[in-house]
């Protein structure tokens, strides 16, 4: 298990006890804390009275980040910078709304040609033993799984070896967006590949090792994983505006997908979204009827066996932005 290791470990260490005491997981702000932990100590901060200075620097928009997940950011530096001071170690506080909220993003659905191409480059992926270590070894099955499952980008990848049970052919998601935890099953022949991941990079992990790493002991970063990511855009010919297409349209793709299966199928709808609604982690049936609108307005001939089956419960709804990781 990953430790606190700045000038602030034991001041986060209680933060994270005081809110898990209070019932809540705690698990996802817990990796954000440990990206500011290291930041700390990468800036060299040796006061635990954290400055403006330092925390203007972490509120700093990454190159690769949306909004939302920039305000996601700076909403956990706030969590930890307000708890200082409730203790007595004054410090800067990032005011609330000084970052404006992302605009709607209109989803990204990857077409059968788009996916064949990008998956064609991801095959091409080459390891580099100093940085990348198990690039060509993992980046085809993590994309697969990702595509095929519906995940968000941050519980495929932040997934343990002991939450991958390839042997069943399934996978858990535990403390996810709504603390829930979740099994996601995942196709054999990808299960095989997860088994040949274990057997090549994981023969002396421990259980709580990232079963994706980028090496020992360190998970792949938001970054690291987008910078692969539009290199393999750019590879099948795919073109990005500079808003899209987003690693996180693979969930829209395969919700879209699925529904117009189903619809096409002839299957209880009403019955299949409340499936859909558990396996991607939506607390409401509100979250997931965006997808019924989405693949409606992208599918105008299924509109008549929507409007039979679903009748007056299609309704507008809006993306998640804070999704994409």
């Amino acid at each position: 298990m990953s430790e606190f290791k700045s000038i602030i470990k034991d001041e986060l260490n209680d933060l994270i006890a005081l809110k898990r005491a209070k019932g809540l997981k705690y698990e996802v702000e817990f990796n954000v804390f440990l990206r500011i932990d290291k930041f700390l100590i990468e800036n060299n901060c040796s006061n635990k009275a954290l400055t403006k200075e330092i925390c203007d620097k972490w509120c700093a928009k990454r190159t690769w980040e949306t909004i939302n997940n920039r305000n996601h950011r700076v909403s956990s530096l706030r969590i930890i910078t307000t708890y200082l001071n409730e203790i007595g170690i004054k410090s800067y506080v990032p005011p609330k709304g000084i970052y404006k909220k992302g605009n709607r993003y209109e989803a990204h659905i990857y077409t059968d040609d788009e996916i064949q191409r990008f998956f064609k480059a991801v095959d091409l992926s080459k390891s580099v033993p100093s940085e990348c270590p198990y690039r060509s070894l993992i980046m085809p099955v993590f994309f697969r799984i990702l595509y095929t499952s519906g995940m968000r980008v941050s519980e495929l990848r932040l997934l343990r070896v002991k939450d991958m049970h390839e042997d069943e052919c399934y996978l858990v998601v535990k403390n996810s967006k709504n603390n829930k935890d979740r099994l996601i099953p995942i196709h054999s022949n990808l299960a095989k590949k997860c088994s040949e991941i274990r057997k090549a990079i994981h023969n002396d992990s421990n259980e709580d090792e990232y079963f994706f790493m980028l090496y020992p002991g360190r998970e792949m970063t938001n970054g690291n994983l987008y910078k692969n990511f539009r290199r393999y855009l750019n590879i099948a010919g795919i073109s990005h505006t500079g808003k899209g297409p987003r690693i996180h349209d693979f969930r829209h793709t395969y919700c879209v997908n699925i529904i117009k299966k189903w619809i096409l199928d002839e299957k209880p709808l009403l019955n299949k979204m409340e499936y859909l609604r558990v396996m991607l982690g939506h607390e409401t049936y509100k979250e997931t009827a965006y997808y019924i609108k989405l693949t409606e307005s992208l599918f105008p001939t299924l509109v008549s066996k929507l409007k039979n089956k679903l009748g007056d419960i299609i309704i507008e709804q809006e993306v998640e932005n804070d999704e994409y990781y």
